[in-house]
C-alpha cells in the first residue's frame, strides 16, 4: 500500500472544550466534543462554501459553564458547538488549529484578520504560526500589514519567512527593506545550496530566504534586492537559481551586470533565468552570450529555448544566422522549431522568407501555425501574396491562429480572406475571426456580433459577448443582458462571465443584471461579477452576497477519503511517448485530487490531447475541446497551499479566481510566480523524460488511478 507522503500535513485531532472543575467543587455540564472526522468534515464544508461559519453559529465564543452550587442537580450535557473556522483556531490540538487556519484564508474574508493575526502572534506551535501568516497572505487585506512586519522578527525562520511571503502577496512595498534584512539574517543557510538544486528546502533558514527573496521579487523592489543578494562588487554572493529568477522577474535594466554572471553559471535553471532575463532588458551587450547559449544538442533545454526567446525580445540582427542555422538542424524538436521560427519573424537581420515557406507545409500543425506567425511580422505584401494561393489548413488551431494575424493586417486587404471563415466547420476558429474582425472594425461587425449571440456553440456565444463589450455598439445592453440570461440553461460558465463582463463596460446599465449574477448558480459567476460591480457600485456588500458557495459537483465532506486519507493516491497518464506518474496531493488539495481522480476513473481524460505546451514551462491538457476554453461542465474552488512550482508540479488551470475544472498543467522547470496562485494538487514521480518530449497535440491514451485499494 502506498503510504501517505506528507504526514506533517495530515495529523488531525479533536476540539476539547470541557471546562475542568476545581477542588471539589461540582463538574459543570459537559460538552459534547465531535469526533475528529467531524471536526475535519466541517472544516471541508466551510471552506468549500466559503463562509467561515453556519448561518446558525454565533459569532462570539459560547459562554464560560460555572459549576452549579452545591445540591443543585447538574444539568443535561450541552450541545456541541456549532462548525465556526475561526473557533476552530482555538482548539487544544494544534494540528486542527493549523487546519482551520489555511481554510480561513482560502475563505478569504478579512473580518477572521484579528483571529489569525492573534494566532500568528501567540499560538505555542509554530506550524500553526506560519500557517496563520500564509493565511493572511492568502486573504491580503492592509490590515494585517502591521502584523505581519512585525512577524518578520520572529525567532523561528519559517514563521518570518511566510510573514514575508504574506506581505509579498499583498504587495506592501513599504516592507521591503524589512524584508530585506531577513533575508540577509538567513543568507549563510543557501551558501553551500547547489545552483541546481531544486527542491524545496529542508532548512528553515534556507526557506524564510526563498520565501523573502520571492517576495521582494514580487513587491518590484530592485534596491532591497541588491542590498539582500549582492557583494560590494555588485555581483551575487549565491549562484543560487532563486537569484536568477528575482533579478529576471524585477525587469529592472540595473540588474544587467548581475544576470550577464548568472548567465555563464554551471547551474541549467540559473541560466534559463538569466537568460529570460537579458531577454527582458532588451541590451544589444547581451547578444554573444545569448547566442553562445543556443545549443541544438540540447534543443529543448530551458537554457536554449530561453536564449532563442530573449534573442527574439532583442531583435538583434547578429541572432538570423545562428537561428537559420539551428533551425534547419536534422531531427529538430517541432517544440524548438517552432520557437526558432517565432525569433526569426522578430530578427533585424535580412531573413529569407524561405525559411517560413519551408516549414508551413510541416507535418505538425504548431510549427506551421509559428512559420506563419513569423513569416507575417516580416513582410506584409510577400506574406499575403503567399497567403492568397493557399489552401486552408487542414487543422483548426492554425486556421484560428491565422485569423488572428490578419486581424492585425490591413482590412483592405485581409477582410476579403477573413470574413468567409465565419463559416468555418470547426467552432472552434469562430471566436478568433469575430475578434480579428471586431479589431479590423470590419463593416456591419455590430451585426455579425449580435448574429453570433444566437449561435449554439458557447464559445462562439461568449466571444461575440466579448468583442460586444470591445466596440460598445447600440443595442449591446439589451443583447448582453438576453445572452446572460440564455446562458443560465449552460453547463459552463463562459457564456454568462461574458456577458457580464462585456456589460459592465456600459457603466450603471449592467449594476441589474450584474446584481443578478451575484446569485448565479456557478460560484465562479458570482466572484466575477462581485468584482465587476466593486467599480460601479462600492455600495454592496458583494462578499456577503455571494456566499455561501454553491456546488455544481456532489461533494460528501465526511468521506474518509477526504478527510483521513491513509494513502496518497497515484496516477498513471498514458501516452504513446511513455507513462508519467503522479502522486496526488490528498492532503493540500483533498477536492481538487477527488475530483480529478473521479473524472479520471470515467475515462474523462482518455483521448484528449496536451493542446498547450510551451518549452522550459508547461504541458496542458484536459480540455475536451482543444482549444483551452473546455471544462467538465462544473468548477471547483481553489485550494491554495504552501507548496512550491518546482520541477514537476502538477496545478489546476484557471481562467480566474475559483474557475478550475479538469484542465491541468505539468512544469517543465521552477515558477515560482505561480506559487499561492494556482492550486498544487500533485506531484511527478516518475516520468519527467515523457514530459520534456510531449509535444502539442499529443494524446493522453488513458489514466489509470491507483489509491492503495483499486
Amino acid at each position: 500500500m502506498i503510504r501517505v507522503g506528507m504526514l506533517r500535513r495530515i495529523s488531525f485531532a479533536l476540539v476539547s472544550l470541557v471546562a475542568v472543575g476545581c477542588g471539589t467543587a461540582p463538574l459543570p455540564p459537559p460538552v459534547v466534543v465531535p469526533p475528529f472526522e467531524t471536526k475535519m468534515s466541517w472544516i471541508l464544508r466551510l471552506e468549500d462554501q466559503r463562509i467561515l461559519r453556519d448561518a446558525s453559529a454565533p459569532v462570539e465564543p459560547p459562554p464560560v459553564v460555572k459549576p452549579p452550587p452545591k445540591g443543585e442537580v447538574v444539568p443535561p450535557p450541552l450541545p456541541p458547538p456549532p462548525p465556526d473556522l475561526v473557533l476552530l483556531l482555538n482548539d487544544t490540538e494544534a494540528r486542527i488549529r493549523r487546519r482551520a487556519a489555511i481554510a480561513i484564508g482560502r475563505v478569504g474574508l478579512p473580518e477572521a484578520v484579528p483571529a489569525l493575526v492573534k494566532v500568528m502572534q501567540a499560538d505555542a506551535d509554530p506550524e500553526v504560526r506560519q500557517m496563520a501568516a500564509f493565511a493572511l497572505g492568502l486573504i491580503g487585506d492592509q490590515s494585517a500589514v502591521e502584523p505581519l512586519r512585525a512577524a518578520l522578527a520572529d525567532p523561528l525562520p519559517l514563521v518570518a519567512g511566510r510573514a514575508a511571503e504574506a506581505l509579498g502577496l499583498i504587495g506592501d512595498t513599504a516592507s521591503a527593506p524589512a524584508i530585506s534584512k531577513l533575508i540577509v539574517a538567513n543568507s549563510a543557510a543557501v551558501a553551500a545550496v547547489p545552483a541546481d538544486d531544486s527542491r524545496a528546502p529542508a532548512d528553515p533558514a534556507a526557506e524564510a530566504w526563498r520565501l523573502g527573496v520571492y517576495a521582494l521579487t514580487r513587491l518590484k523592489s530592485y534596491e532591497s534586492l541588491a542590498t539582500s543578494l549582492l557583494g560590494p562588487d555588485g555581483q551575487p554572493r549565491s549562484l543560487w537559481w532563486p537569484v536568477a529568477y528575482a533579478f529576471q522577474r524585477i525587469e529592472d535594466k540595473r540588474a544587467l551586470p548581475v544576470l550577464m554572471t548568472l548567465a555563464r553559471a554551471n547551474s541549467a535553471y540559473t541560466r534559463a533565468f538569466a537568460l529570460k532575463g537579458l531577454g527582458a532588458i532588451g541590451d544589444e551587450s547581451a547578444v554573444p552570450v545569448i547566442l553562445a547559449s543556443i545549443d541544438a544538442a540540447h534543443a529543448t533545454s530551458g537554457v536554449t529555448i530561453e536564449a532563442i526567446r530573449a534573442i527574439a525580445r532583442i531583435g538583434d540582427e547578429r541572432g538570423e544566422p545562428v537561428l537559420t542555422k539551428f533551425l534547419y538542424t536534422r531531427g529538430l524538436n517541432p517544440m524548438a522549431r517552432a520557437e526558432t521560427l517565432l525569433a526569426l519573424g522578430a530578427s533585424d537581420g535580412p531573413v529569407s522568407v524561405d525559411a517560413f515557406v519551408d516549414f508551413m507545409g510541416d507535418p505538425l500543425p504548431n510549427v506551421r501555425l509559428a512559420a506563419l506567425q513569423g513569416f507575417a511580422k516580416r513582410d506584409d505584401d510577400t506574406f499575403l501574396t503567399v497567403l492568397s494561393g493557399l489552401d486552408p489548413d487542414p487543422h483548426w488551431s492554425v486556421r484560428a491562429g491565422l485569423a488572428t494575424i490578419l486581424g492585425t493586417k490591413d482590412p483592405e486587404r485581409s477582410l476579403p480572406r477573413l470574413t468567409p471563415m465565419l463559416a468555418d466547420s470547426d467552432m472552434r476558429v469562430v471566436p478568433s475571426v469575430l475578434t480579428a474582425l471586431t479589431k479590423l472594425k470590419a463593416p456591419d461587425v455590430a451585426k455579425v456580433l449580435f448574429e453570433h449571440l444566437g449561435k449554439e456553440d458557447v464559445n462562439v456565444r461568449a466571444a461575440a459577448s466579448s468583442n460586444i463589450g470591445e466596440i460598445l455598439p447600440e443595442g449591446g445592453v439589451e443583447a448582453l443582458v438576453a445572452a446572460y440570461k440564455r446562458g443560465e440553461a449552460d453547463l459552463v460558465i463562459d457564456t454568462r462571465a461574458a456577458a457580464i463582463d462585456a456589460l459592465s463596460k456600459y457603466g450603471a446599465a449592467a449594476v441589474p443584471t450584474l446584481r443578478t449574477a451575484l446569485a448565479d448558480k456557478d460560484w465562479a459567476v458570482r466572484v466575477k461579477a462581485a468584482e465587476l460591480l466593486k467599480t460601479l457600485d462600492p455600495s454592496i456588500d458583494t462578499a456577503q452576497a455571494i456566499r455561501p458557495a454553491p456546488s455544481s459537483r456532489s461533494v460528501n465532506y465526511e468521506t474518509p477519503a477526504l478527510i483521513t486519507p491513509s494513502v496518497s493516491p497515484h496516477v498513471f497518464i498514458e501516452t504513446a511517448k511513455g507513462t508519467i506518474e503522479i502522486e496526488l496531493d490528498v492532503l493540500d488539495a483533498p477536492l481538487t485530487s477527488d475530483s480529478f481522480i473521479a473524472l479520471a476513473r470515467k475515462g474523462y481524460f482518455d483521448g484528449l490531447t496536451f493542446h498547450r505546451v510551451v518549452p522550459d514551462f508547461v504541458i496542458q491538457g484536459g480540455d475536451p475541446r482543444g482549444d483551452g476554453e473546455g471544462g467538465p461542465g462544473f468548477t471547483i474552488r481553489d485550494e491554495l497551499n504552501q507548496e512550491p512550482y518546482l520541477r514537476g508540479t502538477v496545478g489546476m488551470a484557471l481562467s480566474w479566481r475559483d474557475t478550475g475544472g479538469s484542465q491541468f498543467f505539468i512544469t517543465h522547470g521552477p515558477q515560482p510566480h505561480l506559487d499561492a496562485r494556482y492550486t498544487v494538487f500533485g506531484r511527478v514521480v516518475a516520468g519527467m523524460e515523457v514530459i520534456d518530449t510531449i509535444n502539442q497535440w499529443d494524446v493522453v491514451t488513458r489514466i489509470r488511478v491507483w489509491d492503495g485499494v483499486q
